[in-house]
């Protein structure tokens, strides 16, 4: 055997251990999510756009729905209980008078982040065993990573 099939070979090997190791964090996440939005009584769907918009700023609805893959009547549910809830603001697009822009509450997003701060914790101390040029390299596979699973749910939404 030549060591170009033994070093195709174990990149097959090694890509489906990183696969399945994706799988493990993601299932570990949507537990945490899942435990963080019941604490603060919040359904899973309604805690993934308040993430969103703390993370990327006021959009429109219908963007909103988009990315979080959702249908526009249903993210009209979403929007008005995380209103209702104190959560976000929705406000004139000043763009656009007759649009309308939701985005996060900063007073009241600080009770979500703090159920995350058992995770940020050991998220730090993960990190602190990586040289600054290897968390480049994470950070750099984890984009292009999340860049793949964007477009992944593009085609399947299309198809």
């Amino acid at each position: 055997m030549n060591s170009g099939s033994n070093d195709a070979r174990a990149r097959r090997r090694l890509t489906a251990e990183l696969k399945r190791r994706f799988r493990d964090v993601n299932n570990q996440i949507a537990l945490l999510s899942h435990h963080v939005s019941s604490r603060v009584e919040l359904r899973d769907v309604d805690l993934d756009c308040l993430d969103f918009l703390a993370q990327h700023g006021a959009t429109s609805p219908s963007a909103l729905a988009r990315r979080a893959g959702v249908h526009p009547a249903t993210m009209t549910g979403v929007i008005d209980r995380l209103e209702k809830g104190g959560w976000i603001a929705r406000e004139r697009d000043p763009n656009d008078r007759r649009a309308v822009v939701v985005s996060v509450r900063q007073d009241a997003i600080g009770e979500v982040f703090r159920h995350y701060e058992g995770m940020n914790a050991q998220m730090d101390a993960v990190c602190a065993d990586y040289s600054p040029a290897e968390l480049e390299l994470i950070a750099g596979f984890l984009q292009r990573t999340a860049d793949a699973g964007r477009r992944a749910v593009e085609e399947f939404a299309e198809g």
